[in-house]
């Protein structure tokens, strides 16, 4: 079949772009084509449409988000909704006209009709399936009722309505349990779970030989820390320097072999503005621990300047911190047991009821960064045969649990309409 990807975006590090790119893996995988309408493409993904007009960044969905989402109400709620409508009616036409164009057989939406990033989009792909009747399956990463900035609307029935709808033809996939067991409680609609995945048939790709470190001035002997999130303020990036902060007193540093732990953040900010990032860097100057936001450096850039894949930079850290306070599953905790890297990860309700269950062996800290998490990470990073041990095993129960050959007879049933 040929299978068409629409979301707000699909390009970069984040989770849904990520895990969106492994189920067209999986698909190709299957003899499936596969294609792609958003707001940003990468250049070297599948052919598709690159709109502006999807992308929850573009400046003028972003006014019509403030003014929906505004504590105080909007002062023209009767505009508001016209010019929301009057974007969803475009965004239909281009949603059909890229069906169309690619002769789309089934549409997967990735989180559009699950988190109201874009209203607007969210409206016209409702409107869209409801109209047409094609098969479509919503893959659902996170929900409104899960996030604070959602949870004062202008209109609560808007978001009932369209994040998610309930259609006959819209299959849904959520990537927890407790998603799951919510949308039920909410909506009375069933749906699958599928967790986040990696190909371990494969492998991690080798990476291109460029030294990261070289390019950051780092020394061999500086010990570098990946943060391999997206910097906004669930991601918990604070205790990550609270960590690096006591790795610099006297007596982790006899540990370390006088090394200098270096704190490295490789996804980008300003998906929720820039004010974390700004605080992040206050609180490294106090604390004196080294911090290098990489963004830039990382990912898809043709042309300007050196880049580095995020496999280069997972292979070149000692260790992982993942100190999120909530994740819908937790896309970075296993790129980190494929590099085979120890990681540092945060009691998030979703890792302690799903993940944590299937034995891995992880530093763990319960929201707070104590002496005996240190001693851990530290025993982790440093022991040569802790180190070994660990990463071999957590890459064992990976394989096992989150392959793609779980997932692939899932996609093949779902795509029976």
């Amino acid at each position: 079949m040929r299978i068409g990807f629409l979301s707000t975006r699909l390009a970069g590090l984040d989770g849904v772009s990520l895990e969106t790119a492994k189920w067209a893996a999986m698909l190709r995988r299957l003899g499936h084509e596969v294609f792609y309408c958003a707001g940003e493409l990468d250049a070297q993904g599948p052919p598709g449409v690159e709109d502006p007009l999807f992308h929850f960044q573009h400046p003028y969905v972003q006014a019509l988000q403030r003014r929906f989402f505004s504590p105080e109400g909007d002062a023209d709620p009767a505009s508001l909704r016209a010019a929301l409508e009057t974007l969803a009616r475009q965004l239909e036409r281009r949603i059909a006209e890229f069906v169309d164009r690619f002769r789309i057989d089934v549409l997967i939406v990735e989180n559009a009709l699950a988190i109201p990033m874009h209203l607007a989009l969210g409206m016209a792909t409702t409107w869209f399936l409801a109209r047409s009747g094609m098969p479509a399956i919503g893959h659902h990463h996170d929900f409104y009722w899960e996030r604070e900035r959602f949870a004062r609307p202008r209109w609560p029935e808007m978001l009932e309505a369209y994040f998610p709808p309930t259609l006959p033809n819209l299959k849904h996939v959520v990537i927890n349990r407790a998603a799951q067991r919510a949308l039920q409680a909410r909506k009375g609609v069933s749906s699958v779970v599928i967790p986040n995945v990696m190909d371990f048939r494969q492998g991690p790709p080798r990476h291109n030989g460029v030294s990261l470190r070289d390019y950051l001035g780092l020394s061999p002997e500086d010990l570098l820390i990946l943060q391999p999130t997206r910097v906004v303020p669930r991601k918990g990036i604070e205790w990550s320097l609270e960590l690096l902060h006591y790795l610099q007193q006297p007596r982790w540093q006899r540990k370390l072999g006088r090394r200098r732990p270096v704190l490295v953040v490789s996804h980008p900010a300003g998906d929720e503005g820039l004010a974390y990032l700004r605080q992040l860097r206050s609180q490294a100057r106090r604390l004196g621990v080294p911090f290098l936001y990489i963004a830039p450096l990382v990912g898809e850039r043709p042309g300007r300047g050196p880049r580095f894949t995020l496999w280069d930079v997972y292979f070149q850290a000692d260790g992982v911190t993942y100190p999120s306070r909530y994740e819908g599953f937790g896309n970075a905790l296993l790129e980190g047991v494929y590099c085979k890297q120890p990681l540092l990860v945060n009691l998030y309700p979703i890792y302690r009821e799903e993940i944590r269950p299937q034995g891995f062996r992880f530093v763990e800290m319960d929201h707070r960064v104590t002496p005996e998490v240190v001693e851990g990470f530290v025993e982790h990073v440093m022991n040569p045969r802790v180190r070994r041990e660990t990463v071999e095993h957590n890459y064992q129960v990976a394989a096992r649990v989150y392959a793609y050959e779980n997932v692939l007879p899932i996609l093949e049933d779902l795509l029976r309409f």
